[in-house]
């Protein structure tokens, strides 16, 4: 099969996977990018040897006119005195250099055009870039990482080390002013204008980065610094009509300032005292929707756990048979006390590799962006708190599917018969899903019905990951790091069938790896005897 039929018929299986775009939601699925770039760059080398063996090709006539000419206009006469030399020359201008022209036109890049216009269509979009670039931002905040660490490529568990251009922070750096973030504006504009002034080649020009960093830097009103970047600006581009026009306005603000201090001395100690914080560069990062904020964040680096000496010596290792069920008896599981209140267990060696690896395999072409539902309308929808693609498997798919479920009852003592379908997941570029219940709270939930609300999470960790990607749970201080083949187990609802709202969670940015996990959710029907319920309300 010719290579450009090869390629069409992996483009037709790469269309089948890919309908929709936001690569960066699924690392799994950014995968099938390396492959095509790898195709893309065995097509450009084609074009480039047969571009190499077309010029040689004009070389080597180049090299022996130029010797012939060299012998013929040295003595016109002399040399068409000979009539096989006055043939050879008619023939030569009528037939050979024609024949050349034929070479020389000849365009060797139709089939690399060809399959870039085709690989095109399939491409990350500028959502996906700008997804991306948001990513990278998510990581910067959640684990505290400067902007030359992530420029310089310093992470941890990185077997791969790369680097991020002047013109790489200058795009991050506008993607955040293109989304009014003011704040990770600054931070990769000064990276951009730190690289530019240690010398690194770039197309990206210093006054442009100079006017995107001084606009930024007046959004958090600070004056001083936004006129200093400004009048460097002009001192490279005197031409340059906004930046002049800023200049002015910057100035007639801060004659303002000035005439105000002068009138209230009280308010001149408080403005030069904000002003000194202010101009030391350092702004603060803006408050979001999330309350638990800073909390979340820090349990995600592995700070403000809330493991006491007293809590850890409530916590133990056992052999689990699931209440004495004949399929565990022989082989029980190894079970690990997380945390003790609410009782959270992780189980070793759930799922095999291979498991794991048909599992994968059987959901990648039908991973999709994970949907939230709306809490006004009910109606599922993509979010920016949920960055993963998932994807749900029958038990009719593979008899693994079967194999696993039926382990995960047995496990639990739980009927798998009104839980939902095995869902698997797969983290992309920063890769998360901000706190949330997996209980509903929502009345108009259609299944609470007839199944009954989310009564317990089982959740398989189907990938190490080098760094981040812990579950975390804000309210009581735990965070649990995935392990490959192990699995957490907890209880969402209290005996009472009334929410546990300490079990808000959530799965915290994948910073360096590749992050996999499957989940099931059991439902209160059919577990009324096998879970009954507590005494009181709070039991």
């Amino acid at each position: 099969m010719k290579p450009w039929l090869q390629l069409m018929f992996f483009l037709c299986i790469f269309l089948i996977w890919h309908t929709e775009a936001e690569f960066f939601t699924s690392i799994g699925q950014m995968t099938d990018l390396i492959y095509a770039e790898k195709d893309l760059v065995q097509s450009l080398q084609e074009y480039i040897r047969a571009e190499e063996k077309k010029l040689s090709q004009i070389k080597s006539w180049a090299e022996k006119m130029d010797v012939l000419t060299s012998k013929s206009a040295s003595d016109p006469e002399g040399y068409l005195a000979h009539p096989v030399n006055a043939y050879k020359l008619v023939k030569r201008l009528n037939t050979d250099w024609l024949e050349l022209e034929n070479v020389v036109l000849q365009d060797t890049t139709n089939g690399f055009i060809a399959n870039l216009t085709i690989q095109r269509q399939f491409f990350p979009t500028e959502e996906d870039e700008t997804g991306a670039a948001k990513a990278l931002m998510r990581l910067q905040d959640t684990y505290k990482l400067d902007s030359e660490t992530l420029s310089r490529g310093k992470l941890p568990g990185t077997k791969y080390r790369s680097f991020l251009t002047v013109g790489d922070c200058f795009g991050m750096g506008k993607t955040a002013y293109n989304d009014g973030d003011y704040y990770h504006t600054v931070l990769w504009m000064e990276q951009a204008l730190k690289q530019h002034d240690e010398g690194e080649d770039t197309t990206v020009s210093k006054v442009d980065i100079l006017d995107y960093l001084s606009y930024a830097v007046f959004q958090f009103g600070d004056l001083h610094r936004a006129m200093e970047l400004t009048r460097r600006l002009i001192s490279l581009d005197s031409t340059h009509e906004r930046a002049g026009s800023n200049l002015r306005y910057f100035e007639k603000l801060l004659e303002k300032e000035r005439e105000k201090k002068e009138k209230d001395k009280s308010v001149n100690k408080t403005v030069t005292t904000t002003e000194a914080v202010v101009r030391s560069g350092a702004y603060e990062r803006p408050l979001d929707y999330l309350p638990e904020r800073d909390i979340y964040e820090a349990l995600c680096r592995g700070e403000g756990v809330k493991m006491t000496p007293r809590r850890q010596k409530r916590l133990f290792c056992r052999y689990h048979d699931g209440n004495r069920n004949p399929h565990l008896l022989i082989a029980p599981f190894k079970e690990e006390d997380e945390w003790d209140s609410p009782h959270i267990v992780r189980y070793y060696d759930v799922m095999s590799d291979e498991e794991i690896e048909k599992i994968k395999q059987l959901a990648k072409p039908r991973l999709a962006r994970a949907t939230v539902r709306d809490p006004k309308t009910g109606v599922l929808t993509v979010a920016s708190y949920r960055v993963s693609k998932s994807s749900w498997l029958e038990e009719d798919d593979d008899p693994v599917v079967a194999k696993v479920n039926q382990r995960m009852q047995q496990i639990t003592g739980l009927t798998v018969k009104t839980a939902e379908l095995l869902q698997v997941a797969n983290y992309g570029m920063g890769g998360q899903y901000e706190p949330h219940f997996d209980f509903s709270r929502r009345p108009f939930d259609s299944t609470l019905k007839s199944e009954g609300n989310r009564l317990a999470t089982f959740l398989n960790y189907m990938s190490d990951v080098e760094a981040g990607g812990a579950t975390v749970f804000p309210d009581f201080g735990a965070a649990i790091w995935p392990k490959k083949g192990t699995a957490v187990f907890w209880y969402n609802l209290l005996k009472s069938g009334e929410g546990d709202y300490r079990t808000r969670h959530a799965a915290c940015p994948v910073l360096v790896g590749c992050k996999w996990v499957s989940n099931k959710w059991f439902h209160e029907r059919g577990n009324e005897f096998l879970r009954p319920c507590g005494r009181t309300e709070v039991d």
